[in-house]
Parts: C-alpha cells; sequence; structure tokens
C-alpha cells in the first residue's frame, strides 16, 4: 500500500536536516537528508541505490518494470548552501517554518521543495495507476553545491543504464511568480579560480618600507580591474570569440516575462545597470557570459588601524559561460590574461576549481534545425507545455537562464540525454541567500502539473506507440 505524503509536513522535516555539503562538521544533516530521501522513495516503491563516492553518496531509485515503456528520469540534489549570515534570518534557517503563504529554511526552494513536489505527485500517480506504463528513475545527488566533483566519474561508471532513460525532467530552476512557469533552455556553464598574489615574505611595517614594496593588494586590484573594459564587457582577448546571439524567437519570449528592467532595479535596490555594450539588463542575464569576482580580500581585517604592508591578497573569480564557450579553453584564456597582467614585483598563483559545460536545447517547435527529435523528446515537450497551460492558465516562457547546474552539461556530453528544465522556485524566493523559501501556492500547482505531465504522458505514448 502506498503512502500518502502530506508536502508541507514532508517539506519541514526535510528541510530541518542542516545538509550543508561544503562543510565537513554538517556531515549528521547530510546523512539524515540521505535517509529522509531514501526512505521517502522506497515507501512510493522504487528500489534503491547507494553509490559511494569519496564525499556524499549519490542515490539512485528506479522503478523499472517494462522496457517497452518510455522512461523518465529525475534529477535532484539533497545538499544544501551554507546559512550564514545567520543574524539575517527572521526564523532559524533549520528550523522551517510556514509564514504567509511561504515555507522558510535553507533548501527549501533549492532544491529540496521541487523535489518534494515531484515526490507527492508521483506518490498521487502511482495510488491511482500502480501499473501506469512508465520506467521511473530518480538521480538525486550531494554535492550539486560545491560543483558536483564526484559526479563524471559516477556518469563514466553508469552510462549505460542512464542511457536506458529517455529524457531527464528537472525542477532547479526559477519562474518569475506563481502564475508564469518558464521553461528553461540554456544554462550557463562554468569554471572558476583563485587567484593569490604574495609580495614580501611576511607583513611590513608600512612606514618603514612603504614606496619601494610593490603592495600585493595593490597589485591584485590592479589586476581585477583590468578584466572588464569601462562598458562592462570582459577584457580578456577572446573571451567572445566563440558567444552567438540569442535568436531572434529567444528576445521575443524574454519580453513576455512579467518583471520589467524597472521592478527589478527596485527589487534589488541598486542605483542602476551596469550592462555589458550589446545587451540590456535582463539580455545579458540570460544570454551573456560573465566574470565575476566573488570574493577578495587581504591585510588586516579587525577594528581600528594596522599599519602594514600585508604579505599575501586573494581574490575568488567565477566565469559563467553560454552555448558555445568551452570551458578549457575560457579558463586558459583567463590565467593567461591574469598572468600576463601581473606586475614584476609580486608571485601570483592561480588555483583552478572544477567547472561544469554549458547546456542549450532548442524546443522542437522553434527548431530550424533539419534533425529530427526523438519522439519521445518532442512528445514530453508537447505534454508538459499543454499541461503548464492548464495548470498554470498561460503558456510557459521559453528562457535561457544565467545560472548553472554544471551537471547538466555532463549529462548531455556523456549520456547524450536532454533535459526538460519546469520552474518551481521564484525569482524572489532567495536561493543562497537570507530567508530562503518556498511558495506553497507554487507548491500546489507544482504537484498538480506534474502529476499531469506523467498521467498524460501515459495516455499519449499508449495511443502513440
Amino acid at each position: 500500500m502506498l503512502m500518502n505524503i502530506d508536502p508541507i509536513k514532508a517539506l519541514l522535516e526535510y528541510a530541518s536536516y542542516a545538509s550543508v555539503s561544503t562543510d565537513p562538521s554538517y556531515q549528521l544533516g547530510l546523512e539524515k537528508a540521505r535517509n529522509f530521501v531514501v526512505d521517502q522513495l522506497t515507501k512510493i516503491g522504487f528500489n534503491i541505490e547507494l553509490v559511494e563516492t569519496p564525499l556524499h553518496p549519490l542515490i539512485l531509485a528506479s522503478r523499472v518494470k517494462n522496457p517497452a515503456w518510455p522512461h523518465i528520469m529525475f534529477y535532484a540534489h539533497y545538499d544544501v548552501q551554507p546559512a550564514d549570515p545567520f543574524e539575517l534570518w527572521k526564523s532559524k534557517p533549520f528550523e522551517p517554518e510556514v509564514r504567509d503563504g511561504y515555507i522558510y529554511g535553507r533548501g527549501v526552494t533549492d532544491n529540496k521543495g521541487p523535489f518534494i513536489v515531484q515526490l507527492t505527485a508521483l506518490s498521487q500517480v502511482l495510488q491511482k495507476n500502480p501499473d501506469i506504463p512508465l520506467n521511473l528513475t530518480f538521480l538525486i545527488e550531494g554535492e550539486e553545491e560545491i560543483g558536483s566533483p564526484s559526479f563524471p566519474a559516477f556518469l563514466e561508471t553508469y552510462k549505460e543504464r542512464l542511457q536506458q532513460a529517455d529524457v531527464l525532467i528537472i525542477s532547479d530552476t526559477t519562474s518569475p511568480n506563481a502564475q508564469q512557469i518558464v521553461i528553461t533552455t540554456s544554462l550557463r556553464g562554468i569554471i572558476g579560480m583563485d587567484i593569490e598574489v604574495t609580495g614580501p615574505k611576511c607583513d611590513l611595517h608600512s612606514g618603514l618600507y612603504g614606496g619601494p614594496i610593490y603592495n600585493p593588494l595593490q597589485a591584485l586590484c590592479e589586476i581585477c580591474a583590468s578584466l572588464h573594459h569601462p562598458d562592462g564587457r570582459v577584457n580578456v582577448p577572446g573571451f567572445y570569440d566563440t558567444v552567438s546571439l540569442p535568436e531572434e524567437w529567444e528576445r521575443h519570449e524574454l519580453k513576455k516575462y512579467p518583471i520589467n528592467e524597472k521592478d527589478l532595479q527596485s527589487f534589488l535596490n541598486i542605483p542602476s545597470f551596469h550592462s555589458p555594450q550589446g545587451y540590456t539588463p535582463l539580455e545579458s542575464i540570460r544570454f551573456a557570459p560573465t566574470l565575476e569576482f566573488n570574493g577578495i580580500g587581504g591585510g588586516y581585517q579587525g577594528q581600528g588601524a594596522k599599519t602594514i604592508i600585508p604579505s599575501k591578497a586573494f581574490a575568488k573569480i567565477t566565469c559563467r559561460l553560454v552555448s558555445n564557450q568551452d570551458p578549457d579553453d575560457i579558463r586558459k584564456k583567463v590565467t593567461q590574461t591574469i598572468e600576463n597582467r601581473a606586475p614584476k614585483g609580486v608571485h601570483v598563483k592561480i588555483t583552478q576549481h572544477d567547472g561544469g559545460e554549458p547546456y542549450l536545447i532548442i524546443p522542437p517547435h522553434k527548431s530550424n534545425s533539419p534533425k529530427p527529435y526523438p519522439k519521445i523528446l518532442q512528445q514530453v515537450f508537447d505534454t508538459t507545455e499543454k499541461s503548464i497551460t492548464e495548470i498554470f492558465g498561460t503558456p510557459p516562457i521559453y528562457l535561457r537562464e544565467g545560472g548553472s547546474i554544471p551537471i547538466i552539461g555532463k549529462i548531455k556530453k556523456t549520456t547524450g540525454l536532454d533535459s526538460i528544465l519546469i520552474g518551481l522556485a521564484l525569482s524572489t524566493d532567495n536561493m543562497h541567500a537570507p530567508n530562503e523559501s518556498f511558495s506553497l501556492q507554487m507548491m500546489e500547482k507544482g504537484i498538480k502539473l506534474y502529476q499531469k505531465i506523467l498521467e498524460d504522458f501515459a495516455i499519449n505514448f499508449s495511443a502513440r506507440y
């Protein structure tokens, strides 16, 4: 007998497990979150395999009954971002609570809430029709928030098994509100690196040594300032060589987006935008590559003065990459540029981090490609659009998204699987920030949406094949 799932109660429990993957002190929270997922999927009839990794085990859950049936795979992750700064939360991040139509807590929208939506919908579908003609797989990892370092090895080992699926469905992207769903057509790739600039062997008295010593902080600031033109474009030779402009239909879709630049500027509380030349602010978020400074520091950070020339300074950089940009190529170009522009009076060390490929899929009805799409992929797109239109009262918008889910590009490259990305998070849900929230209205509609997609797809499959 399949269990009935109370989605609010389930999410409150799931989000109470502090599953921060980047911090070893949260190991117990990761284990509890993982056990919760295993228990829930077991209760609705999935077979579970825990795949050990060097860090956090990956959950591979399957309900495969007939090789002739279409096979849908869902991806999610049970790890979350750190919750600090804790003092900015209105309620404790790992004691989630319901307020004013939202659940608040770390991970409720990224990505625990959407998983609960999928789980609840599946439970309801399987209760009504235990023999629904669909093979189903869940792929749930615990390292997404740290770049999925164990994922490439897993993909290579399980490649043939994963290729049995026909399509990947994911809800780890955003929509503007609970009335308008976005189907994400592209995710930006990502590379990351740390720059360490070293001058003298130790901190020096700025009065005794100031002048002839190249201050590492000054050198670092000069390097960083050189990486952008005044108009906002990235100043790295060859950075834009392979960047293609969006199609006209994509610009048209963006005009349907119900948040304008003025509203976004007000929400962000910034005096103005600083978009690279050739892009409007909303276009640059969706269509343009970036180079961003995620952290910078060095020298004395305490109260009052400490008059030193610091020995070291550092910066953390990430680049978001659009379709056709190769992460290895951009990594080399940025690294070479930094090394070439480093002053001679300092040493520069660059440490590379794992990255991810960009991902792009053009919906079948928008594509000009002469190569036909697989019938099942076309059918899932058709069913998803019709279901969204019925449940939300308006068709989906097809848009690229500025964020990155590195494993999506890796899955496509290794297995050939395409992804349909249905945004259940809202742009105002404070992902990765204090007071993260998940809309109860979106939860309710999302459950109905997934239920309808699965049921209608199964019916259409039976009628068509």
